[in-house]
Formats: structure tokens, C-alpha cells, sequence
């Protein structure tokens, strides 16, 4: 049994597609996607471990993380997934595809976070630990706006408020999210990169407006010599919450996927 709770979006009998958020994020995020560009298509969108409405126990760990998704796909499905996956879950897919290549067959990685800086993580946990909770709803907003949200639909950043954001101490809110395991998967992001198998299909999107940007020349340089011309390199104007601010290219590059067709647009 699985111990994620799961979003799940178009018809049963639709070709399967995992798709797995960010840190802080959760499964509906998926949601605009899935009904509006993705009808046809059966999308599996887990809570990973300690967001949205999964448990939150540890161990907090990549490990951990490909045992839950190991069993989610065990009990969804008997046939490999093509896996769409965004920042950290960008991190979680490479670790599935390497450990269980039987379970994938290929990848779409928008942004993803993999061998980042230590410095700038320990950073990053620190201000985390030190403000892990907004006022109100309008300071969660602008910080979300900040943060690689300004472009995307105002609709879809009102739905990630309204569904995301819970009541903390104090009359304070804050992300559906446990904190711990969210210092400790901060901490995952400085490992180095799982590999997936050399013939695996790989489309690899990076938002160009970032900086610093979460996936550096150098790992990039490392899957491309592992890869070869499984690889698909595409640089998108756009800051990191690629699927909400380009969500049409997405689908495309998705449904190439799918169909084991060369997205590039």
C-alpha cells in the first residue's frame, strides 16, 4: 500500500504519466494541466513524503522517497511511466529512473534541482528555519510572486493559496508542508546526481531566468556525456514554476513523451 496521498487526473484507461512537484509544492499543482491540456492522458500526482496531505515521517531521504514512489507505481499500474518532474521532484525522478529503470520509460524534467551548491542550501535552511510562516495570505502571495510565481495565470497562484496554505501558531499561515523534512530534503539537493540509464529518452528544460540556476552547466555537462543523444536540451524564458508560466509548451514536450517523439519545439 502506498503511503502517498494522490492526485489523479484523466481517464483510467489513458497512457500513465507520474508527475511529481517541487519542495513546498504538492500534487495539484498538476491540476490546470492535466484537465485542460492533458485530458486524454492518466496523470498520477503524488504528495511526496511530508508535503500536502502524505505522511510526514521520516527517514527524509531520496531513498525514501523512490520506496514510496516504487509502491505508488506498483499499485497503479503494470506498464512503465513517463515521469514529468519539476525542481526537487526533478532530483526524486532521476533517483527512480536510475534505481528502477524497469518503472520508466522516459524523462521530462522542467527545471530540476540536482548537485546544488552546499553553501547556498545551508543558506536557504537557515532563512527557511528562521521564517517558516507568512502574517497572512497576502504576504504569502507576494513572497510566492517573488519566488518564480510573477508570470504565471493569477488563477493558478489563487488555487496554490487556497489550496496549500493552512493556519499556523499565532494566527500565522504556512505551507502544508513539514518542516523537518523539508530542512532535510534541502539537504538531499547537495548530493550528487542519480544517472539514469544511457538509452533513456531525457527532455531536460531550464528556466533561464533563474540565477543562481538550480541545475548548474556542470551536471547538465554530466547527464549530456551520459545520455549522448537521448538527451534534449531546452533553455525557456521563464522563471522556475515552468509548467504555470509555460503551460502549453509543457504539454507538448509531454505528449512527445508519451508518444516517444523528439520534443523539441
Amino acid at each position: 500500500m502506498s503511503t502517498l496521498h494522490v492526485h489523479r487526473f484523466g481517464p483510467v484507461t489513458g497512457p500513465p504519466l507520474l508527475a511529481l512537484h517541487g519542495l513546498t509544492g504538492h500534487g495539484r499543482r498538476w491540476a490546470d494541466l492535466a484537465a485542460r491540456l492533458l485530458p486524454d492522458i492518466r496523470v498520477i500526482a503524488p504528495d511526496l513524503r511530508g508535503h500536502g496531505h502524505s505522511t510526514a515521517l521520516p527517514p527524509w531521504d531520496l531513498e525514501t522517497i523512490v520506496a514510496d514512489l516504487v509502491a505508488l507505481l506498483t499499485a497503479e499500474t503494470d506498464e512503465p511511466v513517463v515521469v514529468v518532474a519539476h525542481s526537487f521532484g526533478g532530483a526524486c525522478a532521476l533517483q527512480l529512473a536510475e534505481r528502477r529503470p524497469d518503472l520508466v520509460r522516459g524523462l521530462v524534467l522542467l527545471d530540476p534541482a540536482v548537485a546544488l551548491d552546499p553553501t547556498w542550501l545551508h543558506d536557504i535552511a537557515l532563512a527557511t528555519l528562521d521564517s517558516p510562516d507568512y502574517t497572512d495570505t497576502e504576504e504569502a502571495r507576494m513572497d510566492k510572486l517573488a519566488t518564480g510565481w510573477g508570470a504565471a495565470e493569477p488563477s493558478l497562484l489563487q488555487a496554490e493559496l487556497d489550496d496549500h496554505l493552512v493556519p499556523m501558531r499565532d494566527g500565522r499561515v504556512g505551507w502544508r508542508v513539514s518542516l523537518p523534512a523539508l530542512i532535510a530534503y534541502w539537504s538531499q539537493l547537495a548530493r550528487e546526481p542519480a544517472l539514469p540509464p544511457t538509452d533513456m529518452p531525457t527532455v531536460l528544460v531550464r528556466a533561464i531566468r533563474v540565477d543562481p540556476p538550480f541545475l548548474s552547466a556542470p551536471v547538465q555537462a554530466v547527464l549530456a556525456e551520459r545520455l549522448g543523444t537521448h538527451l534534449t536540451v531546452e533553455e525557456w524564458d521563464c522563471e522556475h514554476m515552468v509548467a504555470q508560466i509555460l503551460p502549453e509548451r509543457t504539454a507538448a514536450l509531454v505528449r512527445a513523451a508519451l508518444e516517444g517523439r523528439d520534443g523539441h519545439q
